[in-house]
């Protein structure tokens, strides 16, 4: 990614510095970029509370935290101690105006013991409800005034709705202009996704295919096998579809259909991605029935432990219709991918926890092949994992060995883990660096954010109006509703996950 200010200062405030959000992501972050060389020089994280501490305490709790949950493991004492220097505590209420201006006097400090004013990224790490007076506070305290030095970080959920999402917009560009907001969606710092911007436009053998006149489909499951684990205050407020096809999902079918851009330029690979969301075909009441499915888990078992039902979990309303699970068929109306089914799903309490993106080519139009030979029905597949592994696999057909002509599907795989010893970074870490350089290629764009609420607000209302759903309609464990099998089953298709997970009857044994 390209490097702006990476030679300046940086002052980095962390709202909520205190939350879970901080401890578990960005704070491991922050620490693998500096024992990595990856931030500069001189800089200071400021992790802001509204609960007294004192800064021993404080960073004794993220020591524990990077314990737990960093990459490389227990942090060495002298790496440690380095970091930490660099790391203040400070308390106040995000709701009262005069905090601000003591984290003013605190950050002017600063930059006057470094003789210089450097970069500040300030971190929404805090719920929704508190952006605007984080946003109301920094901006009358003049504490985000340079706009290709000063970058506001906000996490999702950015907005409900289309109407909130575009009401958020309007008044962070009351404050902010919107080179300095990032809109962040960690699933598009995770290396795999990362990479298929190179698989797609850095090879023409597959790029040559990327359209309507090969594919016949393209699949995206993003599935987890827990529960939704105490977070019930917000995820019946939310459900999945806000939760995860609103950003997640919507994000990864972006890279996968957007055109090839002239450059590697942010601007440039946001338009083109803004455009494919823009050609999502629109549903009405009577289409979003047709083609879109909801589910919520009832109670069961996954792996052996019990689960109980999602209306069971704590702070869920009893008689809850908020889904946990998600299956549907969209469109694009382009040239391109005219007629291709974009088919997404996403839930939890499911049977494993994956994230793949398949594309199904077409099958052949002339087979040459004596019946003899079995040739499997199975069409080429690219399925690209995310996880639980990090790789990419093509399924084609190929010829036994033997004096019989014999015909079956086998794999060629390139695995993150068997080419590349080095570590990986986390999602967190590419994007909070991005951040601090200007770099906003992976972060979303206003017009990005209200048009993916434009494509799931008409299925957030005619959801509302519908009150029919007899839930709970799925097991923890299984795949889901059985309606969404029928989503792709009447068009022909299956449900395509890594290879190991599908049946293929004439699969060969890996060399």
């Amino acid at each position: 990614m390209t490097a702006k200010n990476s030679n300046l200062p940086a002052s980095i405030v962390i709202f909520g510095g205190n939350g879970d959000l901080a401890w578990r992501k960005l704070f491991p972050a922050f620490y693998h970029l500096y024992i990595n060389n990856h931030l500069p020089e001189d800089f200071l994280i400021i992790g802001v509370h509204h609960a007294a501490m004192k800064e021993s305490e404080y960073k004794n709790k993220l020591f524990e935290g990077l314990k737990e949950f960093s990459r490389s493991g227990k942090p060495s004492k002298n790496d440690w101690t380095k970091f930490a220097g660099h790391i203040r505590y400070f308390q106040g209420d995000f709701t009262q105006p005069e905090m601000y201006g003591g984290l003013n006097q605190l950050l002017k400090e600063n930059d006057k013991l470094l003789k210089q004013r450097g970069v500040r990224l300030f971190f929404y790490a805090v719920a929704p409800r508190f952006i605007e007076d984080i946003s109301t506070g920094l901006h009358k305290n003049e504490l985000a005034v340079e706009k290709t030095m000063d970058r506001i970080v906000v996490e999702k959920p950015f907005g409900e709705d289309l109407k909130t999402a575009s009401e958020l917009n309007v008044m962070l560009s009351r404050y902010f202009s919107e080179q300095q907001i990032y809109r962040i969606d960690h699933y598009l710092g995770k290396e795999p996704v990362q990479n298929i911007l190179t698989f797609r436009f850095a090879n023409i053998v597959f790029e040559a295919l990327w359209n309507h006149n090969y594919i016949e489909n393209v699949q995206i499951t993003v599935a987890e096998n827990m529960g939704i684990e105490g977070r019930g205050g917000f995820y019946d407020q939310a459900g999945a579809l806000r939760d995860m096809v609103q950003n997640h999902l919507l994000q990864l079918l972006c890279v996968i259909a957007m055109e090839p851009p002239i450059s590697f330029n942010a601007e440039e690979i946001r338009n083109k991605k803004a455009d494919v969301l823009k050609a999502i075909r629109r549903y009405n009441d009577k289409e979003v029935k047709e083609h879109v499915v909801r589910g919520q888990y009832g109670e069961g078992k996954i792996n052996g432990e019990n689960q109980p039902a999602y209306r069971d979990e704590e702070k869920v309303k009893q008689k809850s219709l908020t889904e946990t699970f998600v299956a549907g068929r969209f469109f694009i109306d382009n040239w391109r991918w005219q007629g291709v089914p974009f088919y997404l799903r996403t839930g939890k309490a499911l049977h494993s926890s994956t994230s793949v993106i398949a594309v199904e080519f077409k099958k052949i139009p002339h087979l040459f092949l004596p019946k003899s030979a079995n040739v499997s029905p199975q069409p080429n597949r690219l399925i690209i994992s995310i996880q639980p592994r990090m790789e990419i696999t093509l399924l084609f057909q190929a010829k036994v060995p033997g004096m019989q002509l014999q015909v079956c599907p086998v794999e060629m795989d390139f695995t993150y883990a068997e080419n590349y010893v080095q570590g990986i970074p986390e999602a967190y870490e590419t994007l909070l660096s991005d951040a601090l350089k200007g770099d906003a290629t992976l972060f979303m764009r206003a017009d990005q954010v209200e048009e993916a609420w434009a494509v799931v607000t008409p299925i957030l209302k005619a959801w509302e109006k519908d009150k029919s759903v007899k839930f709970p309609d799925y097991e923890p464990g299984s795949w889901g509703p059985s309606s969404a099998q029928k989503i792709v089953e009447k068009d022909g298709f299956e449900w395509i996950l890594l290879p190991e997970e599908n049946t293929l009857k004439h699969k060969a044994k890996k060399s």
